[in-house]
């Protein structure tokens, strides 16, 4: 993408509804007036609150907003180019249970309160595949405690990747961790009884991998 057609889309971000840029001062001091107030104050109802975490171009956000319209869910990824065509398409379809969020998935807790989370969902995050790169691993102890803070006590997660690395490694730290391993598969679209709130709904590159016979795996768990 080119550094003009980048700035354009920064820019109508910046006129949308259902965007939200915070500063990482704004997060970090505690002035993010939003945090604990998302479903009072944004989407002015009490439904279930859904993240999705790196949410790339927020096609999943915006697939699982139209499917369930009875919950509020929200794509966080700090690349608003990415996410402008997700913002942008539910605001020209009306689809308003759903919006984007402009930060860090570290800062996670300093956007939500505890307990003020329903779901996640991690849609194919980059597996982190050499070591040192461990401590970027989305689905890693550091990362989940992270998630447990802003989780419901009952709070689900939901890991959808193509990478099998990133599957295996996961279930082996969830047995590990003794958490709560609800649905595993190894192979969404082959093997019968998978949700339909997963194989339902795909998101570009997701598409392009399955015409590259590349299995899509699913893990469905709670934290203990």
């Amino acid at each position: 993408m080119g550094s003009k057609n980048k700035l354009k889309r920064f820019k109508e971000n910046e006129s949308f509804d259902n965007v939200i840029q915070p500063s990482r001062e704004e997060l970090v001091n505690g002035d993010f007036q939003l945090k604990g107030q998302w479903n009072k104050t944004f989407f002015k109802n009490d439904q279930p609150l859904v993240l999705e975490l790196g949410c790339g171009k927020g096609e999943y956000s915006v697939g699982l907003a139209k499917k369930f319209p009875d919950r509020n869910f929200i794509g966080i990824d700090i690349k608003g180019a990415r996410f402008w065509r997700g913002a942008k398409t539910a605001i020209e379809e009306g689809i308003s249970n759903v919006s984007f969020l402009r930060i860090q998935i570290e800062l996670i807790e300093y956007a939500f309160a505890e307990n003020e989370v329903d779901e996640i969902w991690i849609t194919f995050p980059d597996p982190q595949i050499k070591y040192k790169r461990t401590k970027h691993r989305m689905t890693n102890t550091h990362f989940l405690e992270k998630y447990r803070k802003v989780l419901k006590p009952d709070g689900v997660l939901n890991l959808k990747t193509d990478s099998e690395f990133m599957h295996g490694y996961t279930l082996g730290l969830l047995h590990g961790e003794g958490h709560e391993i609800i649905y595993a598969n190894h192979d969404v679209y082959r093997q019968q009884g998978s949700p339909e709130e997963v194989t339902g709904i795909q998101t570009f590159y997701e598409s392009q991998y399955l015409e590259q016979n590349k299995p899509i795996t699913y893990i469905r768990f709670k934290l203990r």
